[in-house]
């Protein structure tokens, strides 16, 4: 099981990033730990300075924008 997190203040955008992850995650039939982290601290220690960003099992994949069905797949499929 891979572990997303989304990091963000919880806004729209961030939302939006979370639903299209859960979205494509469901129709490639894959288990995912969602994890939507607004703590500031913690989204600092990651070095992202733009969010939305995403995490995938501890990597940063994207930052400052909600990403493609495509994106999501490439980061959700070895």
């Amino acid at each position: 099981m891979k572990t997303v997190k989304v990091l963000g203040s919880g806004c729209r955008k961030c939302k939006k990033t979370a639903d299209l992850i859960r979205v494509v995650a469901a129709q490639l039939d894959i288990d995912i730990e969602l994890i939507k982290e607004t703590d500031a601290s913690t989204i600092m220690a990651y070095g992202v300075m733009s969010t939305p960003a995403v995490v995938v099992d501890e990597k940063v994949v994207s930052s400052g924008y909600i990403p493609q069905p495509g994106d999501i797949r490439r980061w959700l499929v070895p």
